[in-house]
């Protein structure tokens, strides 16, 4: 099987989709069966990002350097022309993110769709990403023979509001890296860790506001964002983006990690929390379900003062049974997943 993946989202820094991207080319790759070719049009910059984002995973690059490279793949979007075998080759799959969907003559249409934020919720979204995510889903729910998606959540919320049959969308959760686990170095200190992107939709201002409640320092992890979200006040470091080796040892050093968003299409950072043996205090809307089984502590994303509650509540010190939850998720498994949908 020569499956064709647009990579383009590894052209800038990576978060939650870019992550998926890799270590789905990780799983399927280690699942083997399959021919894999990386491939986007991206600027001389956005091409080193891939390199390095791809560098120890077995595929071929189709990487062509054009300037002006986003106009280029959202025009061949829109206008269609040339068939993507012209550029990336013979193909039996072709699965692209939410960055372009240019055409093709044969072989499996696949896409991947993390959540559907944007159609539900679109002030929580960039402009750019409503523009970008609008035209995609529609044109996913109309041409592909394959519907990837993260959660059983996110399955049923594309069959119910895009129209598309149940049998076309399949589930690939996420993976753990290998650098959560519990056993390593820990940051030092008594704080609380929020991850994310500074955005609307993660809710930090909720989690900060809990955190002044119980006297407690607020650790922020990741890019800054859009929307006029900060994270600062009285107690709060933000510490940027940072790598998962870093990142690993905020973990296993914190009291607890509290991830208050209010709509996710899985939340990652909750199953690499509970890898590292951190007791979690996660959002109680339905889309955390998957990610928290039965070993978060629940928590109204709207109302702070249940969020000091939960923080409370979930205790300090190594969570055996989030260890244990953790293990399900492998990029090993995902990949056998996108393999066997596209078998299918």
């Amino acid at each position: 099987m020569r499956v064709v993946v647009d990579v383009a989202p590894l052209s800038h820094p990576r978060t939650g989709v870019g992550n998926y991207i890799r270590g789905s080319l990780q799983g399927i790759a280690a699942a083997g069966g399959a021919e894999i070719v990386a491939f986007a049009p991206a600027s001389a910059s956005g091409r080193k990002m891939i390199e390095d984002s791809l560098r120890g995973i077995h595929v071929e690059e189709r990487l062509p350097v054009l300037p002006a490279a986003h106009a280029v793949r959202t025009a061949w979007s829109r206008l269609g022309g040339i068939p993507v075998e012209r550029v990336a080759g013979r193909l039996d799959v072709f699965h692209f993110s939410d960055w372009m969907y240019p055409p093709q003559r044969g072989g499996i249409r696949s896409t991947m769709i993390h959540d559907l934020v944007p159609l539900h919720f679109p002030d929580w979204v960039h402009r750019r990403t409503r523009r970008m995510h609008g035209a995609k889903y529609l044109h996913a729910a109309e041409a592909c023979d394959v519907v990837m998606v993260n959660s059983e959540f996110t399955a049923n919320d594309v069959a119910a509001t895009l129209g598309v049959d149940r049998d076309r969308i399949h589930v690939a959760y996420p993976g753990v890296d290998p650098a959560f686990t519990p056993d390593g170095p820990r940051a030092a200190g008594d704080y609380v860790l929020a991850v994310g992107t500074l955005e609307p939709r993660k809710n930090l201002s909720h989690a900060i506001a809990a955190a002044q409640k119980l006297g407690v320092e607020l650790r922020v992890v990741g890019a800054r964002g859009w929307g006029g979200v900060e994270a600062r006040g009285s107690g709060v470091t933000w510490l940027g983006p940072l790598p998962d080796h870093e990142l690993a040892k905020l973990y296993r050093g914190a009291r607890v990690f509290v991830y208050p968003s209010r709509f996710e299409g899985f939340g990652i950072p909750v199953v690499e929390a509970m890898a590292c043996g951190t007791p979690v205090v996660a959002s109680s809307h339905p889309s955390l379900d998957e990610a928290s089984g039965d070993v978060a502590v629940r928590a109204d994303p709207d109302d702070p003062d249940a969020i000091a509650a939960a923080i409370g509540r979930a205790g300090s010190g190594r969570d055996e049974r989030g260890i244990e939850h953790a293990r399900r998720f492998t990029w090993l498994a995902n990949g056998r997943a996108h393999l066997a949908a596209w078998a299918r």
